[in-house]
């Protein structure tokens, strides 16, 4: 097994989802150890302010690419982009994501599809456009932000939940494909964090209890890192609740699935197996 440092300086880093929370932390992370940067999201205002604080205060190159990858061929437009800039890609983070919140039936099919885009298809397809010369270097990162809810179904998130259970199953797979070729693969876990995605989704009520912080969520990614596993639940208590689900009866899990998603004036639904 390859025991080289995963992450030194002078590397470049290609971060999707990072103009704000985890995306944003772990940009800030990797500028800090000296990583150069390439900077994904929709938001180029928050984009550019990110990279320059990274370029005066750690001195490190800043690209930004504002890019919308729920569109069928931003993938494709995006790898022209990084190409003529003409860096390799050392560290792919997958960070960028969003989450439904309501029932399926009461959803905006084009809102699902621009989910599922985004989530789970310029993910793989990113991996796939830099996996290659990783492996042909013998060595790379790739993290892939899943969740907790990759463990458990989640009715009234119900596509959400199932995008990072893809999330998690592809990179699980992903490491044992490329375990002696020096590439490190991570799926990172976080459960409920304090980054704008709850008051995105409508599901910010208060009932996840104590948020963990971004930078909390990075220093455990990196740890995992050190230790070249396939996946970590960042959080003592999600990592146990993460267990939990893999252990309690179907018909529970899904109770507390409900439960933890319910909109504020639903009527629960009764839940079958």
């Amino acid at each position: 097994m390859n025991t080289y440092a995963p992450v030194t300086a002078g590397q470049t880093a290609l971060i999707t989802g990072a103009s704000s929370g985890i995306g944003a932390a772990l940009a800030r992370e990797l500028s800090k150890r000296g990583v150069h940067l390439i900077l994904v999201a929709r938001n180029r205002a928050k984009l550019d302010a990110l990279a320059a604080v990274c370029r005066t205060e750690d001195r490190v190159r800043v690209d930004v690419l504002a890019t919308d990858l729920t569109q069928p061929d931003a993938v494709v437009r995006l790898g022209e982009k990084i190409d003529a800039l003409g860096h390799d890609i050392d560290i792919l983070i997958n960070s960028a994501g969003f989450g439904v919140h309501g029932d399926v039936v009461d959803a905006d099919p084009g809102r699902l599809h621009d989910q599922n885009q985004l989530n789970v298809t310029a993910l793989v397809d990113l991996t796939r456009a830099y996996l290659p010369d990783m492996m042909a270097r013998g060595k790379g990162v790739i993290i892939n932000l899943a969740s907790l809810s990759a463990f458990l179904p989640l009715p009234h998130m119900a596509a959400y939940a199932a995008t990072k259970a893809f999330v998690l199953s592809f990179t699980d797979a992903l490491w044992v494909e490329t375990r002696h070729s020096g590439v490190r693969v991570l799926a990172l876990c976080p459960g409920p964090t304090d980054t704008p995605f709850h008051a995105a989704t409508g599901s910010d009520d208060g009932s996840f209890g104590r948020y963990r912080s971004p930078e909390q969520v990075v220093r455990t990614a990196f740890r995992a890192l050190e230790r070249d596993i396939s996946r970590v639940v960042d959080g003592r208590l999600n990592a146990v609740s993460g267990r939990l689900a893999r252990i309690l009866p179907h018909r529970v899990v899904l109770a507390l699935g409900e439960r933890s998603m319910r909109p504020a004036k639903a009527v629960k639904p009764p839940v079958s197996p």
